[in-house]
């Protein structure tokens, strides 16, 4: 897969940061392609600072996730009024809005989502892990 595109699910971005082996083989390998884009939802950054304040996660506050993000190279993804508007629209089985706005933008802008999520097959999306 040379040249691969991929979305980081927010728990793939965790533990690719933390080098944790729940992250799969495949997925690691992508990321570690030179030619590979990496993409990093704002909706990832806002998941994680949630998690934080609330005492779920550690996160270096030294060096945010975006800073994090620029220094492995990833791309940013914003989000936007198109991602909100799909993330909206899908029949509400799937109540997560950080998931949805991942399988919004995942959709939206064709790249597949790095997830080991199952509940994220509900969405007409291409995931891979």
């Amino acid at each position: 897969m040379s040249g691969a595109a991929l979305l980081l699910d927010t728990h793939a971005l965790i533990w690719w940061a933390t080098d944790d082996p729940s992250l799969s083989r495949r997925v690691r390998e992508l990321i570690q392609e030179q030619e590979a884009q990496v993409f990093v939802s704002a909706a990832s950054a806002w998941e994680i600072a949630i998690k934080v304040r609330l005492g779920k996660l550690r996160w270096d506050p030294a060096l945010p996730v975006e800073a994090y993000c620029a220094e492995q190279r990833f791309e940013r993804l914003p989000m936007t009024f198109a991602h909100a508007a799909r993330a909206g629209s899908w029949p509400q089985a799937h109540g997560d809005p950080f998931d949805r706005m991942l399988a919004a933008q995942s959709a939206v802008e064709l790249i597949p989502l790095a997830t080991n999520d199952a509940k994220l097959a509900l969405f007409d999306i291409q995931r891979l892990w």
